[in-house]
């Protein structure tokens, strides 16, 4: 491409706030902006849809106040996840704990599950749910880095990703029995103690890594992809088999307090999820509304039920019982911008 081509001005003028033409510019038409909405919103797109005429999670920009935008990259080598607790010390020291005060009265080894005497001995091993898989609790503490995790807020969880969803290292500080299999995200939950430490709220951190072009030996650059506060009360808006309705959500008296959703078409969505396995940590929501989205007018809708980005979010918010007034109003936005689709199709344009 030449100099001239590469500084060419686009041949339609672009509005600078929502990335659309201007002759279907969103702004004028988003009646109010910054919605104070009390259950955040946590939106995790796809890198490809960041730039896409259609994606609608534009739309959430602009009306919701509480909201948290992170883009999501495919692993393209391999990807390191760090999770780190937002209470260190909750749940680390049973179930029968009244929770992270209690945990903060008590030393190090106490928080630990483990009582170290003179002699060098775990004396006390009801806590043994407190190992990675394979090792001696005391060695463990001794390392120092299972204490840095509880007293210090440190890594609880690490783990290795490469393509396609495959996780190729998983370690956390919790026992579990994996009853032979390859340790997965999964299993860590069913450690009443990992749940009592996970429901408190964690921070996921994703480092990429590529490999640098032109070595002939394998050196890999690392880079930080996102850090994600995932505070208590955080619920993923995903389909799976194990999803459970709003009302089910209700009748445990789950108070949901932050959102999240996943932006990107069916196939890219999926992808997101396989490739955050930590997202399996969380409790999944399913909406069951028998519509059909608006964007099956202008985007491929897999069946009823499936809805753009910003539909699941209106309708998940109020069924969840969002009180804020004018969330509706943004559904008139995005049915406004599938006309507006709809309307250059006609003229193909």
């Amino acid at each position: 491409m030449s100099a001239a081509q590469s500084d060419a001005k686009p041949k339609r003028p672009i509005c600078p706030s929502c990335s659309k033409p201007a002759r279907v510019c969103l702004c004028s038409r988003i009646r109010t902006r910054n919605l104070d909405n009390s259950i955040s919103v946590t939106i995790l797109q796809h890198s490809l849809e960041r730039n896409h005429p259609l994606n609608s999670t534009r739309i959430a920009k602009f009306g919701l106040k509480n909201l948290n935008v992170v883009t999501v990259f495919e692993v393209d080598f391999e990807a390191r996840f760090e999770i780190r607790l937002l209470e260190p010390g909750l749940g680390l020291i049973g179930p029968e704990s009244s929770g992270f005060d209690q945990v903060r009265e008590k030393g190090i080894t106490q928080k630990a599950g483990f009582e170290v005497k003179g002699d060098g001995k775990c004396q006390d091993e009801k806590y043994r749910d407190l190992i990675d898989e394979n090792e001696n609790p005391c060695e463990k503490l001794d390392k120092g880095s299972h204490v840095d995790a509880i007293n210090g807020g440190g890594v609880v969880i690490n783990a290795t990703m490469i393509k396609y969803g495959v996780v190729s290292h998983l370690s956390h500080i919790w026992k579990v029995d994996t009853h032979g299999k390859k340790p997965k995200f999964e299993h860590i939950v069913t450690s009443t103690m990992a749940k009592e430490a996970l429901r408190g709220g964690f921070v996921v951190k994703k480092l990429g890594r590529k490999k640098l072009e032109g070595n002939m030996e394998l050196e890999l650059e690392e880079s930080e992809e996102f850090e994600i506060k995932v505070p208590q009360g955080s619920v993923l808006l995903f389909p799976s088999q194990n999803a459970i309705g709003v009302d089910e959500l209700k009748s445990m008296h789950f108070e949901v307090k932050n959102l999240i959703v996943l932006d990107g078409t069916w196939s890219k969505a999926g992808r997101v999820y396989n490739e955050n396995p930590w997202l399996k940590l969380l409790p999944h929501l399913r909406l069951d509304l028998d519509r059909m989205s608006l964007y099956s007018e202008i985007r491929s809708q897999p069946k009823v039920g499936c809805l753009s980005t910003i539909e699941s979010i209106v309708y998940s918010l109020k069924a969840l019982g969002e009180k804020v007034d004018g969330l509706e109003s943004l559904l008139d936005v995005f049915e406004s911008m599938v006309g507006d689709q709809r309307r250059l199709k006609d003229e193909r344009l």
